[in-house]
Order: C-alpha cells, then sequence, then structure tokens
C-alpha cells in the first residue's frame, strides 16, 4: 500500500503534541492550555483545538472542566500499561524457567493490586505443586513476600493510607505483622537483604521469597516470587532468596535498569 504522506504529517503532528503533554511543564501546572500547545508546536490555534477535541473523543487527552487544560487521557494510560505488562511478561519467561529449574520450584511473577498481590504468570519445572488458582488470584500484599517487596518503596504515611489504622494487618493470618509499625520493621529488612521472606505468615506449612523487578526508572513494578511446601524449601529460604534477587536482577536490566554503583 503506498504510503499517505499527509496522513504521516497529521501523526506526527499529534505526537508532538502528546509529547508536550508529556513534558515537566505539563505535569508541573497539571496540563496544558490550547494557546500553550500551539506556542510549542508552533502550529496554529484553531487547528491544535481541533486536534484536541478529536484526540479528547478517543479518549487519548482528557480537558479538566475548570482550567480548560489538556492532560494525558485514560486509554492512552491503559494500552501504555497493557504494553509494559506484556513486555515484562516476554522478558521475564526465560529467566523464570532458569530459576525454577535452579530451585527446582514454581516461579510466580507478580504485581500490586491495590491492597493485594496479583499472580500474572507462573513457570513450574515440572511437579506437581502450584499456588491453588494462583495466576488472577489476589492476596493481602502485607501478608506475602511479594506484597512486602512491592511495599518498600511507601512511607510510613502511605502504609497508613494504603491500610488504615482501624483493623489489624492480616488479620486471617495471626502470625504477623499485626500493625504498621511491625509490617514497617520487617520492610526495613526487606531493603536491607535485597528480598523478602515469609515462614509460614501466609498459609501454614507453606513459605516463600520474593524480590523486586525494576524499571529504566528505578521503580519496583513486579516482583519474582517463589512458594512451597515448608518440608521441600523450608531449609533452603535464604539460598532460594538470594537466587531469586539475581534473577529479578536480570530481568531488571532488561527493562532498562540500571543499579547505582
Amino acid at each position: 500500500m503506498p504510503r499517505d504522506p499527509q496522513r504521516g504529517a497529521g501523526l506526527r503532528r499529534d505526537f508532538a503534541l502528546l509529547e508536550a503533554l508529556a513534558s515537566p511543564e505539563a505535569a508541573a501546572e497539571g496540563g496544558l492550555g490550547v494557546l500553550r500547545l500551539a506556542e510549542l508546536t508552533g502550529r496554529e490555534k484553531s487547528q491544535v483545538s481541533r486536534a484536541m477535541r478529536a484526540l479528547a473523543e478517543e479518549g487519548v487527552v482528557e480537558r479538566h472542566p475548570g482550567t480548560l487544560r489538556y492532560q494525558l487521557g485514560w486509554r492512552l494510560f491503559a494500552l501504555v500499561s497493557r504494553a509494559a505488562q506484556t513486555r515484562l511478561e516476554r522478558q521475564a519467561e526465560p529467566v523464570m524457567h532458569r530459576l525454577a529449574a535452579e530451585v527446582e520450584e514454581t516461579t510466580h511473577l507478580c504485581v500490586l493490586r491495590e491492597n493485594g498481590v496479583l499472580t500474572v504468570f507462573s513457570v513450574s519445572p515440572g511437579h506437581s505443586f502450584r499456588l491453588a488458582g494462583s495466576e488472577g488470584h489476589s492476596t493481602h500484599s502485607a501478608c506475602t513476600s511479594v506484597g512486602r517487596v512491592l511495599l518498600t518503596e511507601l512511607s510510613p504515611d502511605e502504609l497508613h493510607i494504603r491500610f488504615g489504622t482501624d483493623e489489624p494487618l492480616c488479620a486471617e493470618h495471626p502470625i504477623r505483622p499485626h500493625s504498621i509499625a511491625e509490617l514497617w520493621v520487617e520492610l526495613n529488612r526487606v531493603r536491607e537483604q535485597g528480598y523478602a521472606v515469609v515462614d509460614e505468615e501466609y498459609e501454614p506449612g507453606l513459605v516463600g521469597v520474593s524480590a523486586p523487578i525494576r524499571d529504566f526508572r528505578g521503580r519496583a513494578v513486579a516482583a519474582l516470587n517463589i512458594a512451597a511446601p515448608k518440608s521441600r524449601l523450608g531449609d533452603r529460604l535464604h539460598d532460594a532468596g538470594r537466587r531469586t534477587r539475581r534473577a529479578a536482577g536480570e530481568i531488571s536490566l532488561l527493562l532498562g535498569h540500571r543499579p547505582q554503583r
């Protein structure tokens, strides 16, 4: 099919508008108005106005009803999120296969969703054990090694906002932690060693380890997890934790993360 130069030019102009809305100025100002977008892109105000209305109709941008400034929209973020998760799974799978073979246990790729942990992908070394219904299943983040890894970037105030203070944490899992203060102590331990360990804290007879997967910004976007019966993994938990930390670091490098020296 022959290339349509007019359509290509229109796409480039629309991308220029989206790049302007992704700029530090737009973030600081809570969006940009049509006049400022026209100045930044060198286009006529009427052209920018028409383009932004069309993008808003598709959910690619949103216009604040009070300030009339435009921001990047929900549909764009949804597309980026889906693409990022697909890339994460693609990069993680071969590393997860190697880790599963090394430890001889099922490995899980997990993310944080509100107050819960969601398993999105699993790789088994071949034996029969798996967390029952693990993929697509959400569990309380404070009670799991995955959750603790992904909560390490939060401050005590942010933990209080996320979990509240009225009810004990993990009420259905009585071992620990019972409070935000106890969770904070545990999170500091996780930060120091680079992986988290749970020993029958989520479920009797079950142990697990997790390590963070970081993106190019250094943010923990997912966690690599191993969970197994204590009778099989209990005496080598920290060895499994170190191996999981190393594997998670490999995936992080593939996502563009560069650790500070």
